[in-house]
């Protein structure tokens, strides 16, 4: 007798449900889909115990008549695609029709739809994947689904969810950011106790932003816009039938062209002193489709390569909209992983929009700010879920390096928004709003002395302010002192100057100029294995950055040149440390990447050292280079350049506001 059978429906049923549904927020996150899928505007979502007791979902969309109401629990029925060729173009967010009868699996469901075309709803009840009641009812046009005592019937899987608050907190996140990805709806977020969010429609992205996070978090975000015409570089041209446009030849003729669509790109991405020890603050949404791509990922990592350390990561809140026949959403049971037709030029084009909108803005780290800055691993955008006591009006007082929501305080301590991981911020008993415009600054006058008149902030372009900068001295001859109208500066001498020489290089080497200069005695460096296959692969890139070095013996080279600037006693300990790090790597060697690292390792072991005297017209020759630079806010290795001490803040000190 054979021993392969084919499995119960109850049993394939199960494991679907292990594939689509991991924890409560997985069960959300489906049905969530679903109504923004029906059309819906208003979108309630009602939880008990993180989601293990109670999940209820209502919405306003199209909802269903009776037939697909009963239809729609059967194994891949949908409504979303009809044929393989469906799936080549898939435009919402569900489509595989395994949600609703993996999770009525596992639960105690139970489903209230009206069409707007029909006089009475119909009501499901199912439990354990097995119908239990079906009816009519009076109901209003829209879709409610009630799940209940998740994984009832399947207890190995109930007993590996985690602690009420921690999925709450995910089903807190995930509501959260479609609700920032989808400003013109109206969403709800509701626990036993309270009101967690409540989001009404706003004009825009921005605006969502500040209605849910509040001034702090949007002041700390810098906008990202870009469109990029799509082209498919290397692909076969479509059927003349598939082409949308026609143009006139010089014959009379007719000539078809393919249409490829744009790619669009907008959001927002965190100041360069907003740093995370993890990916767990990029969010990316890809046709209004929450995704976790190692792809965008690594052009995120790109973009801010050079202006953070290597080591932390960005807060970066992204929304990519591209043609649906530009990206394969079929590849994993969740949604969660998607597939690029074009991954280069959408990698590419991810970074540059970011680099350049990091680079035009240029923001200046404030004092105060940086002086408390450290990374941290606490997760961003993301609302936490521990009941919290209400005090209408009333918030804590925020820190800007920690953008989750936190419980509010009592009310003598009132101020700014208060950003941690212990709970969420509740106004009143609705939650988030946008009735927090700041309020002004007030100057106050002692009567001993005229007030000082109140100075506006600072624009966002570094170079003018640079520019404008009149040095007065180094304080213990490492950190440069100088002042403008906008305030008090401090420059750190050596990684100014270390940007200076970074972009310098950078620019020798593109054009094929790299000044270099020749050893007294060639240098002869003993290498490991591991050094030796990097050398190996990087050997053509140090030649066009000013080094002259041959194979001497079995593991040793002889540098015989070096780059200018680079004293003869850095020019071992540079190599030293350069072919450490690269050995290290963990992927394949990039060239952009190597060239980037030799190019920081030269500036820094040619810039000017702390505890160097500097003379005055060399202080304002570094200040004007400075401002000539493309991102003289941070050093090659992330550290800042530069740190004002604003007017407002030195007001506020003295007590005049």
């Amino acid at each position: 007798m054979g021993r392969i059978h084919v499995l119960s429906e109850a049993v394939a049923n199960k494991i679907a449900a292990g594939e689509v549904v991991e924890r409560p927020a997985s069960v959300v996150k489906e049905l969530l889909e679903n109504s923004l899928d029906a059309g819906s505007t208003r979108i309630k979502i009602q939880v008990e115990t993180g989601g293990k007791k109670l999940i209820q979902i209502t919405d306003n969309g199209c909802g269903m008549v009776r037939d697909d109401s009963l239809l729609a629990f059967e194994r891949h029925a949908t409504s979303k695609i009809k044929d393989a060729a469906d799936l080549l173009s898939v435009s919402t967010l569900g489509f595989r029709g395994e949600a609703l009868p993996s999770i009525a699996s596992v639960s105690r469901l139970r489903l209230e739809t009206r069409a707007p075309d029909e006089e009475s709803g119909t009501v499901v009840e199912i439990n354990g994947g097995k119908i239990f009641k079906v009816e009519e009812a009076g109901l209003p046009v829209g879709t409610s689904i009630t799940v209940r005592d998740l994984f009832f019937n399947t207890p190995a899987r109930k007993k590996f969810l985690k602690a009420e608050s921690t999925e709450l907190s995910h089903i807190a996140s995930l509501v959260t950011h479609y609700a920032l990805a989808h400003p013109d709806k109206h969403f709800e977020l509701h626990s036993a106790t309270n009101a967690m969010l409540v989001a009404p429609p706003v004009a825009g992205h921005s605006e969502r932003v500040y209605q849910v996070f509040g001034k702090d978090v949007l002041d700390q975000l810098i906008p990202v816009v870009a469109v990029q015409p799509l082209q498919h570089l290397g692909l076969p041209q479509p059927p003349p039938w598939r082409r949308t446009s026609v143009s006139e030849t010089e014959d009379g003729g007719e000539q078809a062209h393919a249409s490829f669509g744009e790619l669009r790109v907008h959001g927002f991405a965190s100041k360069p002193e907003i740093q995370k020890l993890n990916r767990n603050s990029i969010y990316v949404f890809v046709n209004g489709r929450l995704i976790r791509d190692r792809l965008i990922q690594h052009a995120l990592t790109e973009a801010y390569r050079n202006i953070i350390p290597p080591t932390v990561y960005p807060v970066v809140l992204l929304f990519l909209e591209l043609p649906s026949g530009e990206v394969d959403v079929n590849v994993h049971p969740s949604k969660t992983e998607v597939r690029f037709r074009q991954s280069a030029v959408t990698h590419d084009f991810v970074r540059d929009s970011v680099r350049a909108a990091l680079m035009k803005t240029r923001p200046v780290p404030q004092f105060t700010t940086e002086i408390s800055a450290h990374p941290t691993a606490s997760p961003s955008l993301t609302p936490g879920s521990r009941p919290a006591t209400v005090w209408p009006g009333r918030y804590a007082a925020s820190d800007p390096q920690n953008f989750t929501l936190q419980a509010p305080v009592p009310p003598p301590i009132s101020g700014r928004f208060q950003f941690g991981t212990d709970g969420i911020a509740i106004e009143g008993n609705a939650a988030l709003s946008l009735a927090r415009a700041p309020q002004p600054e007030v100057i106050k006058s002692d009567g001993c002395t005229p007030p000082v008149p109140d100075e506006p902030e600072a624009p966002s372009n570094l170079a003018p302010s640079l520019a404008s900068l009149k040095p007065l001295g180094q304080i213990r001859e490492s950190f440069i002192l100088a002042v403008n109208h906008e305030g008090l500066w401090i420059i750190d001498q050596h990684v100014a100057h270390e940007r200076v020489l970074f972009e310098k290089v950078l620019k020798q080497r593109a054009a094929q100029k790299a000044q270099s200069q020749r050893l007294l005695m060639p240098l002869v460096l003993e290498l490991t294995p591991a050094q030796q296959a990097v050398f190996t692969d990087i050997s053509d890139e140090l030649a066009h950055n000013g080094f002259e070095a041959e194979p001497f013996g079995t593991r040793s080279v002889a540098v015989k040149v070096a780059p200018a600037g680079v004293e003869a006693a850095q020019v071992e300990h540079m190599l030293q440390e350069l072919l450490d790090q690269l050995s290290r790597e963990e992927q394949a060697l990039n060239m952009e990447k190597v060239r980037a690292r030799i190019a920081a390792s030269i500036a820094c072991h040619a810039a000017i050292k702390v505890n160097m005297p500097l003379e005055q017209n060399k202080m304002e020759w570094l200040l004007a280079e400075l401002a000539k630079t493309e991102c003289p806010m941070s050093c090659p290795h992330g550290r800042p350049v530069v740190l004002r001490y604003s007017m407002k803040d030195i007001q506020r000190a003295f007590k005049r506001i």
